[in-house]
């Protein structure tokens, strides 16, 4: 029996998939207020009759706050995928990420431990890899570091993280990927998905930022050949490309047929944004539509090296592009009307 944790995720739904067609045994954990509509989406895009693959499914009340749910879920368990966790970059939302994040995974950590559970797989980030000197290529090897300029979310992904080395150092065997920036399809309305409802509506700006993307198939393959092989005790930066926003704005407009954004935003702009929608979110009570966070990293640039993993598994991981194309054919589809 294999355990997965944020089963209702882009990386979640897309890793139930993968391991129900491949005749595996699951259980999911879920909120009583998380809706598993979105997993039958993303099964539907890839097979035509997702309730032949469901019925090996077994979903299970739960929260990673709390350990005795974590403890039941666990029973008859072999395996864990970890990849439940708050992605946020409002500044409301912050202290919650960060403690919710950390100690649901210390909980889940704690219970492996206690559970003897055989091996885990911690979906981190590359915002929980060491990327300050921006003019180098980022490695598994590079150091994190406590700075004003890292986001709440990289903070609560890096003490997450040390959780699960906290876990090795005590006896549990798990493996660590690092995904960039993760696209797919079937969740439009959030995470990095915003982008393309972004564009869709209209976005007219771009900056010339540089960042890493890979497809969520690729994540989810690489961690399960993690899992099943023998890699134990290390972390694995996934990341397909790096590219700049405005190729990947490109990309994407031109897939979904309408015109790219052409007005480019500056990092004095950028910063005079990022304020003016901080005051409008007072006035009006809604979330800011831009932070300081992500404004800022819309204008850093960041190149991440996939040779580890690319070694370890002998993989090769789909070009951005032909993601995007992939993307897009779903996109269009459930936005036709």
């Amino acid at each position: 029996m294999i355990l997965v944790t944020g089963g209702t995720g882009l990386v979640g739904t897309h890793l139930i998939y993968e391991l129900l067609k491949k005749g595996e045994k699951v259980r999911a954990i879920r909120r009583k207020t998380s809706k598993i509509e979105k997993l039958e989406k993303v099964i539907s895009y890839y097979h035509q009759n997702p309730n032949d693959l469901l019925k090996n499914l077994e979903w299970v009340y739960g929260d990673i706050l709390d350990i005795y749910s974590l403890e039941e879920a666990m029973k008859d368990v072999d395996k864990i995928y970890h990849a439940a966790a708050i992605i946020s970059f409002n500044p409301s939302d912050h202290q919650k990420m960060i403690e919710n994040n950390t100690k649901g995974t210390a909980n889940l950590v704690n219970a492996a431990l206690n559970k003897k559970i055989i091996k885990l797989c911690h979906v981190s980030s590359i915002a929980a890899v060491g990327r300050d000197n921006t003019k180098e290529m980022v490695t598994e090897a590079d150091q994190w570091t406590y700075t004003k300029r890292q986001s709440a979310y990289a903070v609560s992904k890096y003490e997450s993280e040390r959780e699960v080395w906290r876990g090795i150092a005590e006896g549990l065997d798990a493996v660590i990927v690092n995904p960039s920036i993760i696209f797919g399809s079937g969740h439009w309305g959030e995470g990095s998905s915003v982008i393309f409802s972004a564009i869709w509506k209209g976005l007219k700006f771009y900056t010339k930022g540089i960042t890493g993307y890979v497809d969520v198939q690729d994540v989810v393959i690489c961690m399960m050949k993690l899992m099943d092989g023998a890699f134990d005790n290390e972390r694995y930066i996934l990341n397909a490309e790096n590219v700049s926003y405005q190729k990947l704005f490109h990309f994407i407009s031109q897939e979904l047929h309408i015109p790219e954004p052409k007005i480019y935003v500056t990092k004095f702009m950028s910063e005079l944004g990022w304020r003016l929608a901080k005051i409008q979110s007072v006035i009006t009570g809604k979330q800011p539509y831009i932070t300081r966070e992500t404004a800022r990293t819309a204008n850093k640039k960041y190149y991440f090296s996939n040779k580890k993993i690319c070694t370890a598994l002998d993989f090769t991981f789909t070009p951005i592009e032909q993601t995007i194309k992939n993307t897009a054919v779903h996109f269009l589809a459930d936005h036709k009307n």
